[in-house]
């Protein structure tokens, strides 16, 4: 039995005691005891770092790591398994998902117990319990419904994992009496039970760092992959880690945050939609930073570019992958001419990718693996271009933040309503991926819709309505805009399957978010605790 200091209070999950044995829960309690309060004082650091932007203070790039920043290391050499990541397919961590993942194709499954992820306790343990069986190829899946069985094909991808970031409690695991932080407990369950199995098939202990905002983040992580590693006797570099690119605060030390990871770093990631979500967040105060539709906010607006392209060049510099972005677009069989402009839009979107110099690229649903398979292959024929140095490219601190353009209207503050209200219900339920709409969303672009419509709430912004008048944005019309897409969205699901979801819950969380006088910082925030009161 684990020390009495280590609690659950939930107990078990089914089928919970391997994943949750004394074993492995002593070996989480021990990275939490020692990685907790520097965690602590980290999540303090973004708030006062935040305070200070609120205050006038502009972003630009660390005076104290010019050294590290025009220093001429790299990173450490990249394992055969990771050289060619062309194509990298993201998803939750149920069995069927994860086995049509590793079976898609792609070069790269990204099993995600993050944004993908709603963090129920029985997600949480079946996730890992999962993710131990397909490392043992000993996963397989078969449809209740039609009867059909998924097992894992002889090639299959390379398997990654995201962790909760750094913000995220888990509540279910007490230790010291405290919340366990989510990400040490993603981490190091799945390291204790995978790490050396993974060695041992030729691979290793693959992860995606998600939301840093700064290289003593990075620094954090470092400490922790030590930690880990010696405790398992495992030797340092042994983890593999991707970061994720998604907020401003890390688009300013990206050379940084490889730097501090060196020896376990093999790349960084754009992540787009966070990163969107990220610049309306840091500019919350600013009246002259509204964002435009999220529709027209897309990889060809200037800050989008440059810190695209800046991704690419740093990583290049350094010996690291420059992974590109997620396409959200999924195939639409009931419009063959929708599903067909949606694929060009995906098509045009990693051509754009693999010519700026990208090393692979992300997508959301098995039937894109072969079109952006095709744009990397008829452009990239080597494993990877880390030779593109891209001394061509420069970004300034202004093009980094440079304000995006276009309309605000009505119509999108209704669709932002709408899929924020679906997105919640949906992860009240346990789903933290949820198609809507011919696009696949998760916690990412759910953050964009609540917080431009309170950010535009906040500052009062002016929308066009579709007569094409202008209307000034107040409380009074949001609230009524969101009744009336709960009542389009209840039309649409049928009366039923509204009444039985968890529909009150999301539109009472959503209000709530939207209406505060100060932007939350996560909206997983609030809503977990909701989740724990529903799940139990």
């Amino acid at each position: 039995m684990a020390h009495p200091s280590i609690q659950l209070p939930s107990g078990l999950p089914r089928d919970g005691e391997t994943i949750l044995s004394t074993e492995a829960l002593e070996f989480v309690a021990a990275l939490v005891r020692e990685h907790r309060p520097q965690r602590d004082a980290l999540l303090a650091r973004r708030r006062e770092r935040q305070a200070a932007v609120d205050a006038g203070q502009e972003l630009d790039f660390l005076a104290e790591t010019a050294g590290v920043r025009g220093g001429g290391w790299s990173v450490a050499p990249i394992p055969e398994d990771l050289r060619d990541r062309r194509v990298e397919i993201t998803g939750p961590c149920d069995r069927k998902m994860i086995v049509n993942a590793l079976n898609s194709g792609a070069s790269v499954f990204m099993a995600d117990l993050e944004d993908a992820t709603a963090p129920s306790w029985e997600n949480v343990v079946s996730g890992q319990r999962n993710l131990r069986d397909a490392v043992r190829r000993e996963i397989g899946f078969e449809d209740p419904t039609t009867g059909k069985r998924y097992d894992l094909a002889e090639k299959t991808a390379t398997l990654l994992v995201r962790p909760r970031g750094l913000h995220l409690p888990e509540a279910n695991l007490l230790i010291d009496g405290e919340p366990a932080p989510g990400s040490l407990v993603d981490f190091g369950l799945y390291f204790f039970h995978n790490a050396r199995a993974l060695l041992e098939r030729g691979s290793g202990p693959y992860f995606y760092l998600p939301k840093l905002e700064s290289h003593l983040e990075a620094r954090w992580w470092n400490g922790v992959f030590l930690s880990a590693q010696k405790a398992m006797g495992l030797p340092a570099g042994t983890v593999r880690a991707t970061v994720l690119i998604e907020t401003l605060w890390a688009a300013f030390e990206m050379d940084e945050i490889l730097f501090e990871l060196r020896e376990h770093a093999s790349g960084l990631n754009c992540g787009r939609w966070d990163y969107i979500f990220s610049f309306i967040k840091v500019f919350r105060a600013r009246a002259d930073r509204l964002v435009p539709d999220r529709s027209v906010v897309t990889m060809e607006q200037p800050f989008m570019r440059a810190y695209t392209q800046l991704v690419v060049k740093t990583c290049h510099r350094r010996g690291a992958h420059a992974m590109g972005g997620m396409a959200a677009q999924i195939p639409i069989k009931r419009d063959p001419a929708a599903n067909e402009a949606a694929l060009a839009k995906v098509r045009a979107d990693k051509l754009r990718e693999v010519r700026d110099g990208h090393d692979g690229t992300w997508v959301a649903h098995p039937g894109l693996v072969p079109i952006a398979r095709e744009v990397f292959d008829a452009h990239m024929p080597g494993p990877n271009q880390i030779e593109r140095r891209r001394e061509d490219f420069s970004a300034s601190a202004a093009d980094l933040v440079r304000q995006p353009e276009g309309p605000r209207t009505l119509a999108a503050l209704r669709h932002n309503l709408k899929v924020g209200l679906q997105y919640v219900e949906a992860w009240l339920r346990g789903v933290g991926c949820v198609p809507l709409y011919d696009l696949m969303e998760d916690a990412a672009t759910a953050e964009i819709s609540r917080s431009q419509a309170w950010q535009w709430l906040h500052h009062g912004a002016a929308l066009t309505a579709e007569d094409g008048t202008t209307i000034r944005l107040d409380r009074p019309l949001l609230v009524r805009v969101l009744e009336e897409e709960a009542k389009a969205v209840a039309t649409e699901l049928g009366a039923e399957r509204f009444a039985s979801g968890k529909f009150t819950d999301a539109r009472n969380i959503l209000e709530e978010l939207i209406t505060s006088p100060e932007l939350e910082s996560f909206l997983t925030l609030p809503a977990y605790q909701r989740l724990l009161t529903l799940r139990g």
